[in-house]
């Protein structure tokens, strides 16, 4: 597969990374999940050539890390590892963040120990602490790189001003974000600031929370799904027009010869060589079909049709349910 540079200080990955998250949490229940084929699915990547694992210690909490570390297990030298500290799930279900300096220490620790690897390659901030200045969070973050636990520095959803002053302090080599044709806010400042510091954008959720594979509709949605509660455009009222939005998507994606799937994530790679989209499946079958929108071509025609067909006029809800934590 084709590698793509993140920021300036050498890291190389995949076009197309592999989120790992709903192999452990969120989407389903437990009773769907297997470890098995979520292991074989990461075996799958690495034959494949997407070498980007990304995870989080706050996923399960910490039993997507600790799978990972399983299926790492002889082959630690195929993969970059991702993975982000911040978050602090609570007993009641609740969650904190926390960017304290003696914290980023510990979360870092502890992800080592649960990966059952030497270094991280890549340690995000899950989401910024307004609380801890910028600067304090990613002292403590360069203090793991000069100590050899960590090899490049990243952000999660971090916005323009943020992102300069961490910056300032360590080069940052990647902000991850979401960012789809559902989801182009990056767009307005965020993407433009990166590009002018050199720095990579990770895109998660690159499939809208599965609403542009085409294969959600209210009939096959259940309605205890947690999206339909935890995502404004799941919610009754959105989600019928984004589905239909996603049809259309559907509709040309047919006339290519393509999955809806594929071409979404193929419209994101031709946004920009410094653009890694990490689609997340447990399946092997999902991961085969979405490595294969590598090979689609789009033309500025392509483009343009599904930038109009997804404009933001069309799309309906916020991205997510409290973009009052989402630094912008």
């Amino acid at each position: 597969m084709e590698q793509r540079t993140l920021g300036t200080q050498g890291l190389e990955v995949s076009a197309l990374g592999l989120g790992c998250m709903g192999m452990s949490d969120f989407y389903g229940t437990a009773e769907e999940r297997d470890e098995s084929e979520a292991i074989a699915t990461i075996d799958r990547a690495a034959e494949l050539g997407v070498t980007m694992l990304d995870t989080a210690d706050m996923y399960g909490p910490f039993t997507n890390e600790q799978l990972i570390g399983k299926a790492l297990t002889g082959r630690r030298d195929q993969f970059i590892v991702a993975t982000k500290f911040g978050f602090v799930r609570q007993a009641d279900g609740s969650q904190t963040i926390n960017g304290r300096p003696e914290h980023v220490h510990r979360a870092c620790d502890a992800s080592l120990q649960r990966l059952d690897i030497d270094v991280i390659d890549l340690y995000y901030q899950h989401r910024l602490d307004r609380s801890v200045p910028i600067e304090e969070t990613v002292g403590a973050m360069a203090e793991l790189v000069e100590a050899g636990k960590v090899r490049y520095l990243g952000l999660s959803e971090a916005g323009p001003a943020t992102i300069r002053r961490a910056h300032a302090v360590h080069p940052i080599s990647a902000v991850q974000s979401e960012y789809s044709l559902f989801a182009r806010d990056v767009e307005e400042s965020v993407l433009p600031a990166l590009r002018e510091l050199g720095v990579g954008l990770v895109a998660y959720s690159p499939l809208g929370r599965g609403i542009l594979t085409g294969a959600l509709t209210p009939e096959t949605l259940a309605a205890t799904d947690t999206r339909r509660a935890r995502f404004p455009r799941f919610a009754d009222g959105n989600f019928d027009a984004n589905v239909a939005v996603a049809a259309h998507i559907g509709e040309i994606a047919t006339e290519k010869g393509v999955t809806a799937a594929q071409l979404a994530l193929a419209w994101l790679l031709h946004q920009g060589q410094d653009i890694v989209p990490i689609p997340g499946t447990k399946r092997r079958s999902r991961l085969e079909e979405n490595v294969q929108a590598a090979e689609i071509a789009l033309d500025a025609h392509d483009l343009a049709r599904l930038e109009a067909v997804a404009s933001p006029e069309n799309v309906r809800g916020d991205r997510h349910w409290d973009m009052a934590a989402i630094d912008r």
